[in-house]
C-alpha cells in the first residue's frame, strides 16, 4: 500500500504529485491493469516523478489477491507487469488522490455513495470520458469472458490511458 504521506513529502519544489486511483470491483482486472498501462504511460512520458497510481476496487471479496492470471497473462502479452495486490476503496482514498476512475456505473455509484463530501464526489470520473472510442459507454468486467474479452479491457484502457494522461497534465 501507497505511503500517501511519505509521497508528499518526497516532492519536490512547488507542485505536488498528482495521485489517480483506479477502480473496478475486485481490484483483479480492469483496475490494476489500468494502474500498470497509466504507470506505463507516465514512464514513456518521462513524469515519474510527478504520479502517484494505485487502484482499488469497491468489493472486498479479493484483498490482497494478485489479478487475475487471464488479466496478467494478456497484459504480459502487450509488454505490462501486473503486481499490484487487491485491496478495497478506503475511506482516506478521497483525501488521498485527486482523481478516482471508475471503469463502470456500478463502482461509479459505489464511489459516489462512499464520498464524504461535494469535493470528493468531483473527484470521481468514469475512465470512458477519457477516451476517444465512442462504441463503449463503460470497460467491461472481462471476468466471465474468454481472452476476447480481455483483449478488449486492455485496448480500452489503452486508450483512455492516454486520454487521462492528456488530461491531468493540462487541468490537475
Amino acid at each position: 500500500m501507497i505511503d500517501m504521506k511519505s509521497e508528499r513529502n518526497q516532492n519536490s519544489g512547488s507542485e505536488m504529485k498528482k495521485r489517480i486511483l483506479f477502480v473496478c470491483m475486485g481490484n483483479i482486472c480492469r483496475s490494476p491493469a489500468a494502474e500498470e498501462i497509466f504507470r506505463s504511460k507516465v514512464a514513456a512520458a518521462g513524469l515519474d516523478d510527478c504520479y502517484v497510481v494505485d487502484s482499488a476496487g469497491t468489493y472486498p471479496g479479493h484483498r490482497g489477491e494478485s489479478p487475475d492470471a487471464r488479466m496478467r497473462e494478456a497484459a504480459y502479452r502487450r509488454g505490462y507487469l501486473l503486481t499490484h495486490r487487491a485491496r478495497p476503496v478506503a475511506d482516506s482514498d478521497f483525501g488521498d488522490f485527486d482523481m478516482l476512475i471508475a471503469m463502470d456505473d456500478r463502482n461509479y455509484d459505489a464511489l459516489c455513495r462512499l464520498a464524504f463530501t461535494l469535493d470528493d464526489r468531483a473527484k470521481i470520473y468514469r475512465m470512458v470520458e477519457f477516451g476517444s472510442r465512442t462504441d463503449y459507454d463503460h470497460v467491461p468486467d472481462p471476468y466471465y469472458e474468454g481472452r476476447e474479452g480481455f483483449e478488449l479491457v486492455l485496448d480500452l484502457l489503452e486508450d483512455a490511458c492516454g486520454g487521462l494522461l492528456d488530461y491531468t497534465e493540462r487541468h490537475l
